[in-house]
């Protein structure tokens, strides 16, 4: 599923480089966001990334596996990010789980979720 990592990639880079047109192009209208102290819309999430709440400044990418289930995809992301959470510089080993819904060739993001993880 080369096009779910074209997706996913693309939705980084533009978190990380506060890209707003690109976020509300990829992320469906109705998108939900899980950090681990809070839940987020799509429009919640970007908000904060155009505020600076959360600076995304490293993401180091270790494994990536995908799960297809007809017009579903689950991506799981095994990374280490280094980010400014409110002007507090934290880096934390995660799991992200990104779900895509698929309409015809078209994927969006449903749901990103943060899951710590310990090495």
């Amino acid at each position: 599923m080369e096009k779910i990592l074209e997706v996913s990639n693309k939705i980084w880079d533009a978190i990380q480089n506060v890209k707003e047109d690109v976020l509300v192009d990829l992320i469906h209208q109705d998108a939900r966001f899980v950090h681990m102290g809070v839940t987020l819309s799509r429009d919640g999430e970007i908000d904060i990334i155009k505020k600076g709440g959360i600076v995304y400044k490293e993401i180091d990418f270790q494994e990536s596996t995908i799960h297809e289930m007809e017009s579903t995809v689950v991506l799981l992301n095994k990374l280490k990010m280094t980010a400014l959470v409110y002007g507090n510089e934290v880096t934390n080993p995660f799991v992200v789980t990104e779900v895509y819904t698929k309409n015809g060739d078209t994927f969006k993001l449903a749901s990103l979720s943060y899951t710590r993880i310990n090495y």
